[in-house]
This record gives C-alpha cells, sequence and structure tokens, in this order.
C-alpha cells in the first residue's frame, strides 16, 4: 500500500471520499469467492461486468485492472473489448449483490464520519472532522490523523466485506474526489491546497471533476490542456466562453475551490428523493443497459425511506442534469398514493423515456446525462388513501399507451432514416453511371 501525504494548509475540515475499486467487477467477484473459496478471482485476470454475455452485446459496464491493461473502458461497446482483449472474461451484471455490498459499504463508513453523504451506490464522503478521538491508539503509536483514520477505514472494509477502496482526504468535497481518483487501486491519497499544483495541474483537463467531455474539448479549442491552464486563465474569458455558470465552476475548480458542505441525504419536509452522478455520461447509444440499473437503484431507495416512515406520495418527479450543466425535470401526479419501488420504477422510467427519447428529446440534441434522480411528493400517511384498483388500471394503461406511442415514434423515425438512406443510395448509383447531372430539380409551374 502506498499513501501520498501533504500538509492540511491551515483548513481544520477533514473531508474524505471513499470509492470503491472497480465496484461491480469487485462485487461479482467476491460473491463468488464467498461461495467457492476455490474460484478464480476476476480481479486477477482480463474480466468485465457488461452486456448480454451470451450473445455479446451491449457495453462494458466495470471492468478490472487487468482488463484496463488492454485499454478496455467503461462504456465500451463488448464487441469493441472482446477485440482488445480475446479472452477478456464477461459476466453478467447482479444488482441484488450490488446492492447488498453496497449498504454494508456504507455501514461502516456510517461508524467514523460526522456525516455520510453517499453519491452513488459505490462511493460517499465522510465529514472525518474533530473525530480524533476515535482513533486514539493509532495516534498514540506513532499515526498521524487523518491518514490513520483513512488506513483503519480502508482496511475494515478490505478484511470484513472482501473488496478494496480508495481513500481521497483534503479540506472540501471537490480536492477529496480528486484525490481518491488518483492511483489505484487500494491507496491513500491526500490533495491540500498547497498540493494542487504538484499533483493536480499537470493532469488533463478532462480529469477535472465537473468537467465534461464537451466541455473539455471546448477548453481544448481555447488551448487549455491541463487544469493548470485553467487555473490561471482569466476568470472573464473562461465565463464569456463557457457561460456565466460553467466558467465560474471551471475557474474555481481549477483552484481546488468548493464550499459544497458533507450533508446526509435528508427529506424534505413535503417529499423524498434521491440523486446520482453517472460514472461515465448517460447518452442514446448506452441508455438501454445503463440508465435502467440506477432508476431500480434509486426507486428503491426513495421507497425504502418512505415506507420506514409510513408514508405514500401521489407525484412521481424525475431529475436530470445533461453534460451542459443544465437541470431538467418532468413530473406526474397520480390519482392514487404509492410507495412501492416497482410502480416508482414504471413511473419513473415512462418519464424518462418521454424526456430522453423522440425527436424532442434530450438525447435527440445530442446530450448525455450526468446526474439522475428519483422523486416522491404530495404526501399523505400510508393509511390515508388506499390503492384503488380501478385508479391502478387507468394509469397502468396511460403509462402503456406512452409506451405504444413511443415504440410508434421510434418505428417511424427508423423507417423514415432508412428510407432516406436508400434514396440517397440510388441517387448515388445514377450519378455514378449518368453523371451528376442526371438529377435536376423540377420547375414550378
Amino acid at each position: 500500500m502506498s499513501i501520498e501525504t501533504g500538509n492540511n494548509s491551515g483548513n481544520n475540515r477533514v473531508i474524505f471520499h471513499i470509492d470503491v475499486n472497480s465496484a461491480f467487477l469487485s462485487w461479482s467477484a467476491v460473491k463468488r469467492l464467498r461461495e467457492d473459496p476455490n474460484a478464480l478471482d476476476l480481479r486477477t485476470v482480463p474480466s468485465a461486468v457488461g452486456g448480454d454475455v451470451e450473445s455479446r452485446h451491449g457495453i462494458i459496464t466495470a471492468r478490472s485492472i487487468p482488463a484496463k491493461k488492454y485499454g478496455i473502458k467503461t462504456a465500451d461497446p463488448v464487441v469493441k473489448a472482446l477485440q482488445k482483449c480475446p479472452n477478456l472474461i464477461l459476466i453478467p451484471s447482479d444488482f441484488k449483490t450490488y446492492r447488498e455490498y453496497s449498504r454494508a459499504f456504507i455501514a461502516i463508513l456510517e461508524k467514523y464520519g460526522t456525516e455520510v453523504e453517499q453519491v452513488s451506490i459505490d462511493e460517499a464522503f465522510l465529514d472525518m472532522t474533530g473525530t480524533e478521538y476515535l482513533f486514539a491508539d493509532e495516534i498514540k503509536n506513532g499515526d498521524k490523523f487523518p491518514i490513520c483514520a483513512a488506513r483503519k477505514i480502508k482496511d475494515e472494509i478490505r478484511d470484513t466485506l472482501g473488496f478494496t477502496v480508495n481513500v481521497g482526504i483534503s479540506t472540501n468535497k471537490l480536492l477529496a474526489k480528486m484525490a481518491s481518483d488518483f492511483q489505484k487501486p487500494d491507496k491513500i491519497h491526500t490533495l491540500y491546497l498547497n498540493e494542487i499544483k504538484d499533483k493536480m495541474w499537470p493532469l488533463p483537463i478532462g480529469d477535472l471533476f465537473g468537467c465534461g467531455k464537451r466541455t473539455a474539448n471546448k477548453l481544448m479549442q481555447l488551448g487549455i490542456r491541463t487544469i493548470g491552464d485553467a487555473a490561471v486563465m482569466d476568470i472573464a474569458v473562461l465565463k464569456g466562453y463557457l457561460g456565466e455558470n460553467s466558467g465560474a465552476y471551471i475557474h474555481n475548480a481549477a483552484n481546488g475551490i468548493s464550499y459544497s458542505e458533507v450533508s446526509s441525504v435528508r427529506e424534505k419536509a413535503k417529499s423524498y428523493s434521491n440523486e446520482t452522478t453517472t460514472s461515465v455520461d448517460i447518452t442514446a447509444s448506452n441508455y438501454e443497459q445503463l440508465l435502467p440499473p440506477e432508476i431500480d437503484w434509486l426507486s428503491e431507495s426513495v421507497s425504502r425511506r418512505m415506507t420506514r416512515d409510513h408514508v405514500r406520495a401521489n407525484t412521481v418527479t424525475i431529475i436530470v442534469k445533461t453534460n451542459d450543466f443544465k437541470r431538467h425535470t418532468r413530473q406526474t401526479k397520480l390519482p392514487y398514493s404509492i410507495n412501492d419501488a416497482d410502480t416508482i420504477k414504471t413511473v419513473a422510467s415512462a418519464l424518462f423515456t418521454e424526456l430522453l427519447t423522440g425527436t424532442s428529446g434530450l438525447f435527440y440534441q445530442g446530450l448525455g446525462l450526468r446526474l439522475i434522480g428519483v422523486g416522491c411528493s404530495g404526501l399523505d400517511d400510508e393509511d390515508s388513501r388506499q390503492l384503488d384498483l380501478f385508479d391502478w388500471m387507468s394509469a397502468k394503461k396511460q403509462i402503456d399507451q406512452n409506451k405504444e406511442n413511443e415504440a410508434k415514434e421510434k418505428a417511424r423515425i427508423e423507417a423514415s432514416q432508412e428510407k432516406q438512406k436508400k434514396l440517397e443510395e440510388m441517387l448515388s448509383k445514377l450519378k455514378s453511371k449518368y453523371g451528376d447531372d442526371i438529377i435536376k430539380k423540377g420547375d414550378s409551374e
């Protein structure tokens, strides 16, 4: 294990970002070893989670470190990944196992942090400020806080749950997140303000947390290649080029400035919701593989909390943040109150389909998603509104109709595109055989 450390430059906040290494692949590997101690450890060979294992279609959602050495990336088509590594071992997704290990992972973190903010199924921020007393024995033996705290948490997760994590340490969430993304696996890294110039500024601009691919490409067109280039660029230039909000964010982030507090997910008085930042942008090419499991997890999280508090809701809302940093929402009010995960999933999925697909959808505009969320509002007590069978049938009929309309629209677009393609092929053949002048515009009478 290696630890990169620096000095905490006078800021007394201690923030950890803890990220599971190759989460889906690791969790599947641990499950196999738990069931059969003699099984092959998938983490030690080129392996990946993704797509339809039998047909070898779909995309890669997680890969082992040996697979990474072959150039296999998350969101690669399975076919492309197999071309890079013909001996790649493919395994199917197992979201029941992922949720089980995620809950166990967060339970350990909650033993230590004064606040634990889970940001996705496999990562969380911890506010460790003022927790030195929990590590008195380690400090007494010569270890320095917070390194000893990070080591103890990291090793407990590895020794009790069987998988490894990276821990990033800093005085704010942004820098802690950047630190945890340094060399992996099973590592501890610090990134304090006085370390930014050496550790963060040399990195490519696309590695800056919150800088999407499109923004990075725009910045590179401006001559900004590294995070350091953005840090020293006049903020007025960045705002003029990227817009007021995006320009300010890139300038502040590149200089390690962040004011966001670590906060446990809390229900608002009139709603329940959960959001997650996606590990890769969800786009038109990968949403069928990446979006459903995220909707499942978010819906189940919201349902679990509503069930715990004995409340139901009659309004379902979805939230997305696109890779141009804009938020979009859709919601629908149901004729009855709900709190079960299956219904929330069904309604949320229909709303996502409406927002993202079709000729007016965000995907048609070439946008990708970097954050998604699901929420429920319009609450009442669990016993105050009984589910009406006829209401359910009516709502389900509307959802089915929406799906049918979407399928028809998709088929119409595909037919139109195919027709245009055949027309262009025919025109190309005619021009090739008879010359470009064979096709002339007709005169209007």
